[in-house]
């Protein structure tokens, strides 16, 4: 891409990205991405910007003070926000060499274009390159989410997935891959459905799934039928204001992976879902985030 573009980034411990990543899309109406170096173990949330931030002073330092909030909260040291003019060819290719293929069981082989490890038989492929979006597959709620894809599917079976905050598509992608059909995949923002598209275009399974716009905290009420699948990799807050809408969306059979919360406020999202009539079957934690499978109780199916 020749355009030139502002990077406003900070180092932050692993514990803080989804909080800081949450500051930061508030902040510039953009989803940021994040990396993580493995061998210093930090964690850089960056958002990039096709203008200079017209940002004050009294703005910056504002954001800044946020920052080290939840940083206090977390209990955990996050760096100074700084602010990079990009040449051209700078970012279109400095996070490649943190993007490594992943594999999921025996079913499933991620990897980016640029990559030529090849699929074991039996493997389906998925080619991802995110962009500008989130979601390459490393993040421990993604990996919950994937993994759970992969085991929950029965061959010869017809399961439904919906997808709520797509991202760069990797989970809709990945459903639709595994055989999953039919297939939706919900975003806010605009961008990252581009990605999406682009993304599900390069795998071939663009026609197998449908992609809207669509706020979840606006998702209309199903009042019959539902998904044989539901990923929801929101942040709590989401997950507990749009949890009757989400349950709605469920089928009676179904299962809902609630993903991206802190292990601190899991036990809130879980109250909450449980009072919905679900009960959890799985779960799995990892540095501070937990994610969980939940399903409808025995008394409380429709």
């Amino acid at each position: 891409m020749s355009q030139t573009l502002w990077k406003v980034s900070l180092r932050a411990a692993p514990e803080a990205e989804e909080a800081v990543s949450q500051a930061l899309a508030h902040t510039f109406g953009q989803a940021p991405c994040s990396f993580t170096n493995f061998g210093t173990g930090q964690t850089q949330v960056s958002v990039y910007l096709r203008q200079k931030p017209a940002w004050s002073a009294g703005a910056r330092s504002r954001l800044q003070a946020e920052l080290e909030r939840l940083a206090r909260r977390l209990h955990v040291e996050t760096g100074k926000l700084s602010l990079t003019k990009l040449a051209p060819r700078d970012w279109a290719h400095s996070w490649k060499r943190h993007f490594k293929p992943i594999q999921i069981a025996s079913t499933l082989l991620i990897r980016p274009s640029w990559s030529h490890k090849k699929p074991r038989q039996g493997q389906s492929l998925v080619i991802l390159d995110p962009g500008l979006s989130f979601g390459t597959g490393h993040h421990p709620t993604t990996l919950f989410c994937l993994r759970q894809l992969a085991a929950r599917r029965r061959p010869n079976q017809s399961q439904s997935v919906l997808d709520l905050g797509t991202g760069s598509g990797i989970l809709a992608i990945c459903a639709a891959r595994l055989g999953y059909a039919p297939v939706k995949a919900l975003d806010l923002d605009a961008e990252a459905l581009r990605v999406a598209r682009a993304n599900a275009s390069r795998n071939d399974v663009l026609s197998a799934i449908q992609f809207e716009e669509q706020d979840v905290l606006r998702l209309r009420r199903r009042q019959s039928g539902g998904y044989a699948l539901i990923c929801a990799n929101l942040v709590s807050s989401v997950l507990l204001e749009a949890r009757e809408r989400i349950v709605s969306q469920l089928g009676c059979d179904g299962v809902l992976l609630a993903a991206g919360i802190l292990k601190s406020e899991f036990c809130r999202v879980q109250a909450g879902y449980e009072g919905a009539g679900l009960k959890l079957v799985a779960s799995q934690g990892k540095r501070e985030w937990r994610s969980g499978a939940f399903r409808f109780a025995a008394s409380g199916f429709k």
